[in-house]
């Protein structure tokens, strides 16, 4: 939505709006809040591109924040509280960064419709008086002797700054080539540069999505596991309330439920893979709770944790050769759909040793790419990620397939282990899968 100025100034192009609003998106004050960002972009576009005067609290709810239609905005003010936090964010971008900007967005309160307009002309200074050359009197002229000679001082000045331009380029170069090497350290390892770079390198953004550990506590607490569609309509909520536990269960899984949790295993693992974007470029992260299908269809994506903690992996299950049978109650085993000469049909966790499935494979529209990390242990999750990070393991796995490019692959990690740490790990079975490329 775009309205003309109090000056009588043209009402703002849309386009130009639309660029103002990607620079907003992309400033520090919203490039680590991706919810808020999908906000902003949401109503942007309904406003600029759909020509909409208004939208509403509960579309946005549902749209953005993966709430059911016919939800209760008198009950759940999710929109409203991200509402007020992109106002204050998008206030803080015209008084820092976008101080210079002569268009201004802002978001006017008990309005989702966001509104452009200049900023006030300010007063130009007058122009500087024209002094006008005097010319020389011919009395005073040079001699053509030093006329010549102050063309070569003139001349050799020249040569001096143009070699020290040339000095301080090289020098520049120089710093930052080392900037960029202490920057991306991993694009100097060439079995991790070959598999990262196909996420860093091509058009969608990535998204890193960690396990909701808060969704598995509250299952072990009512021996109970549920649908995909059930975490996501986030109707599960409502058959625990039913379910016959103690008081006590209730209240704890209520209030577990209401938690953003995740386990340190966990954390380790996403903090490393954030590092390889430290300019945070491509790279957004995001709990299980909070993903939604939209971001899935357009992003590259990386899932972390298995099906009982991450509800995202079980929707690829169907294509995996190595798949863990999750149960939130026990260590889940692996199955191994088509088992080759000398593979067990069977690996069974212990006490001792977890399993984790590695797989690398492409959207099923050839939107993007994926990559799936399930441990059977959230150690296990973590000496996956760990393995995809390894210069020396992936190049042994890179000199194991012959290969510099990899093609889209399946692991089974064998991974050994104490309590909150991963000590060793091996490849125990793989799948290439060269035709998908």
């Amino acid at each position: 939505m775009t309205e003309l100025t109090s000056q009588g100034q043209e009402s703002p192009d849309s386009e130009v709006c639309w660029a103002l609003l990607e620079c907003i998106a992309a400033s520090p004050h919203l490039r680590r809040a991706p919810r808020l960002r999908e906000f902003l972009f949401y109503v942007g576009r309904r406003a600029l591109k759909d020509g909409c005067d208004q939208v509403h609290e509960q579309e946005i709810g549902v749209e953005v924040f993966g709430r059911p239609q016919a939800y209760d905005t008198s009950v759940d003010n999710i929109v409203r509280a991200n509402a007020s936090e992109l106002r204050k964010r998008i206030e803080a971008y015209f008084q820092s960064e976008g101080a210079h900007e002569t268009l201004i967005m802002e978001i006017p309160r008990w309005s989702y419709v966001p509104v452009f307009h200049h900023r006030p002309v300010e007063s130009r200074s007058a122009d500087p008086p024209v002094i006008a050359a005097v010319p020389a009197d011919p009395a005073h002229a040079r001699p053509e002797a030093a006329r010549a000679l102050l063309r070569s001082v003139w001349m050799l000045s020249g040569w001096i700054v143009a070699l020290l331009l040339a000095v301080g380029c090289v020098a520049l170069w120089v710093q930052n080539r080392a900037m960029y090497r202490l920057l991306y350290p991993w694009k100097y390892e060439p079995a991790v540069a070959a598999l990262w770079s196909g996420f860093f390198d091509s058009s969608p953004d990535t998204d890193v999505v960690m396990e909701d550990s808060s969704y598995l506590l509250v299952q072990n607490l009512g021996k109970q596991a549920f649908s995909f569609n059930d975490y996501l309509n986030r109707t599960y909520l409502d058959k625990l309330r039913v379910q016959k536990f103690s008081p006590g269960i209730h209240s704890a899984q209520n209030l577990i439920a209401g938690k953003t949790l995740a386990r340190a295993a966990e954390v380790r693992l996403v903090q490393r893979i954030l590092a390889l974007d430290p300019l945070d470029r491509n790279l957004h992260l995001y709990n299980a709770r909070e993903y939604t299908p939209a971001l899935l269809t357009k992003d590259s994506v990386i899932l972390l944790s298995n099906p009982t903690s991450n509800p995202w992996v079980d929707l690829f299950e169907d294509r995996l050769n190595f798949v863990e049978k999750s149960n939130p109650n026990t260590l889940s085993p692996v199955i191994n759909r088509a088992p080759a000469a000398g593979e067990q049909r069977v690996y069974n966790s212990t006490d001792t040793v977890v399993y984790c499935v590695v797989a690398y494979l492409p959207k099923s529209d050839n939107s993007g790419k994926m990559l799936i990390v399930q441990g059977t242990s959230s150690e296990a999750t973590e000496a996956g990620g760990n393995f995809l990070l390894s210069e020396d393991q992936l190049s042994g796995f890179q000199k194991k397939l012959h290969v510099t490019t990899f093609p889209y692959f399946e692991v089974l990690l064998r991974i050994s282990h104490v309590t909150g740490t991963p000590i060793t790990s091996a490849i125990e079975a793989y799948r290439t899968y060269p035709n998908l490329h």
